[in-house]
């Protein structure tokens, strides 16, 4: 059994930046793909990144080039870096690994707004 605890969101104006953070108990992540999804209101959850077990990376036609996503097998973490957030980025931020079936975090608020 996975345990994901996400962290670092909170309100940032509109240029500003992020970094989500997401620890892993109870298993090491590097087994698993990892990936940060997004839900805001009133819309369906959505996949922003996606990073393998052995480190390939995908993005969201929405955020290539702002989001990078990170994992580090040693800390047992996995991050994902927003740069030039935009108010559409709004949203609750998951982490999960595994894949749908898999494991998910409770989730953090990011809230893009001047």
């Amino acid at each position: 059994q996975v345990q994901l605890v996400e962290s670092g969101g909170g309100l940032v104006q509109p240029g500003g930046s992020l970094r989500l953070s997401c620890a892993g108990s109870g298993s090491s992540l590097s087994i698993y793909s990892m990936a940060w999804y997004r839900q805001a209101p009133g819309k369906q959850r959505e996949l922003v990144s996606f990073i393998s077990n052995s480190g390939r990376t995908n993005y969201a036609d929405s955020v290539k080039g702002r989001f990078t996503i990170a994992r580090d097998n040693a800390k047992n973490t996995v991050s994902l870096q927003m740069n030039s957030l935009k108010p559409e980025d709004t949203a609750v931020y998951y982490c999960n690994a595994g894949g749908g079936a898999g494991f998910w975090g409770q989730g953090t608020q990011v809230t893009v707004s001047s």
